[in-house]
């Protein structure tokens, strides 16, 4: 009977069941869908472990275990994410937002203090916006642009921008990188992205609940992971102001490559910055005072 199910034995159960499938970090895992189907947060499922769940919550919770077995990530399950210290929704349309991504902000902010209070930022690949949101809560003075190639990532980017209260701060435009903007006329002292930089090679040995739930364009970049980089790199001086900042994340041992790309194409001061699991993970540079090469 459900009364014989109590909050803090289905998560024991749930998280067991977790491990033997290999997951990562089953008992979180299972407290966070669970708290998520009883509309409440981890705090709640760990203090009322002694309350019995109900028959319908018990099968809501049986159900959102059925999907993360096939492989769905969490957050696409639960609709949303935190990242930065907010919640973002997201689904199969965006990139789940990942914790080393807040090492982009933090460089990104860092780099631009001398100009925090009026900054104007591009944000190419936006995805769910959590980045240019996230720069925009942070420097509330500041504006900025996001674009993406997908007008379904750019439909969850409003959403998450209106409901975080940084809608009217941002424009949102649908293209490919900086296509969508108007050289001369839009120019910024920040350029961000989190891009595409797995390479096609590696896209079979990529976990399932990436390969196969994950927006496959989204992911990839050509055989060496750095197309949409390069890209980037040689487009991005066009839309800087002299002594812009452009930060990009990129790949595990891409560091180095990206650091070449971004001196070869007239950049300055390069510097490389670790995220939480120790990789170099953000790469960034100045454009000189002289304006684009």
């Amino acid at each position: 009977m459900a009364s014989d199910w109590t909050i803090g034995k289905v998560a024991r159960w749930a998280a067991d069941d977790f491990r033997a499938r290999g997951i990562t970090s089953p008992r979180l895992e299972a407290e966070l869908l669970l708290s998520h189907v009883l509309g409440t947060d981890r705090i709640h499922v760990i203090a009322d472990a002694d309350r019995s769940l109900s028959a319908s919550e018990l099968e809501s919770f049986r159900e959102a275990i059925k999907r993360r077995r096939k492989g769905e990530p969490v957050a696409y399950i639960r609709g949303q994410k935190e990242f930065y210290g907010r919640v973002f929704r997201v689904d199969r349309r965006v990139l789940v937002p990942r914790p080393d991504t807040e090492t982009l902000i933090d460089v990104a902010l860092g780099r631009t203090r001398h100009c925090s209070l009026g900054a104007r930022t591009l944000d190419v690949c936006t995805g769910s916006g959590c980045v240019a949101i996230t720069l925009a809560r942070e420097r509330p003075t500041s504006t900025l642009c996001a674009t993406d190639i997908s007008a379904d990532a750019i439909a969850v980017a409003r959403d998450n921008a209106l409901r975080l209260g940084a809608a009217h701060q941002i424009r949102w435009l649908v293209g490919d990188l900086c296509d969508p903007l108007s050289p001369g006329h839009d120019r910024y002292d920040l350029v961000v992205a989190n891009p595409p930089y797995i390479p096609e090679r590696d896209y079979e040995s990529l976990p399932p609940d990436i390969k196969e739930f994950e927006p496959r364009v989204a992911l990839l970049a050509g055989e060496d992971g750095l197309s949409v980089i390069r890209r980037l790199v040689a487009e991005a001086p066009r839309y800087m102001l002299s002594g812009g900042v452009i930060a990009l994340e990129v790949g595990a041992g891409q560091a180095a490559a990206v650091s070449a790309l971004l001196g070869d194409a007239g950049f300055c001061d390069v510097a490389v910055a670790k995220g939480y699991g120790g990789h170099e993970r953000v790469v960034s540079a100045r454009l000189p005072d002289h304006g684009p090469p």
